[in-house]
């Protein structure tokens, strides 16, 4: 696409996601973090960061590199694409999360999974994701190190569930998302320590750990 094109269609965009963009291209990192495979070295985000109890637990097993897709909607009023977990799978059965999951030994980089998991999760084509650019990686109590890869999507996609991995997919304003007053710390007992983390209720939903710990380093990186 030509610079001319580009600029028309940056300027059809409502001023929030404009703002949102120009944000995004300034302060978030625009090569593809490398995932560390050393345990015993932590990212600097993660769970750890809110419970230090997590550290020694991941330490003990080999990282697991995963990636998701942070899915912002150019709506008048931006949005996040979000979905919540079939209630049939083995691990964190209907817990709300991102698009996303482990690499794919045929997966090129983190970009190239994200994007693959969306398609696959929720039918989004990548050709109505533009890759605005990348949050560090995160580490998981599950040991998981996952690279976000923020992405702005054209509201003219379409959603197909794919109801072995997502029950459904609903979105979520940005603007409730990125301001800091709705981010409350839970805490709850888990592998015999309280862990605490964040937590983003939104009418019935209840968004939490990872993908809460996530928006708030997005947050921290964007707006504060």
């Amino acid at each position: 696409m030509n610079g001319r094109n580009q600029n028309e269609m940056a300027l059809a965009h409502p001023e929030p996601v404009l703002d949102f963009v120009r944000r995004a291209r300034a302060r978030l990192l625009q090569d593809v973090p490398r995932i560390v495979t050393d345990p015993a070295t932590l990212p600097a985000s993660g769970e750890h960061t809110v419970t230090p109890e997590i550290a020694a637990i991941v330490q003990n097993d080999p990282p697991r590199p995963a990636a998701v897709l942070i899915p912002v909607v150019a709506r008048e009023e931006p949005t996040v694409l979000l979905t919540q977990r079939s209630a049939s799978l083995s691990t964190h059965a209907g817990q709300i999360s991102f698009p996303g999951g482990k690499l794919d030994p045929a997966d090129p980089d983190p970009l190239a999974t994200a994007l693959r998991e969306a398609h696959e999760e929720v039918g989004l084509d990548p050709g109505f994701a533009d890759p605005l650019g990348f949050l560090e990686p995160y580490l998981s109590g599950t040991g998981f190190r996952i690279v976000p890869v923020v992405a702005l999507v054209s509201p003219a996609f379409e959603i197909t569930i794919n109801p072995a991995e997502v029950d459904e997919a609903f979105e979520v304003p940005l603007d409730f998302l990125m301001t800091p007053e709705n981010h409350a710390r839970h805490s709850r007992e888990w592998k015999g320590i309280m862990r605490s983390f964040y937590a983003m209720p939104y009418g019935e939903r209840y968004i939490w750990g990872v993908t809460a710990g996530i928006l708030r380093v997005l947050y921290e990186r964007l707006y504060r």
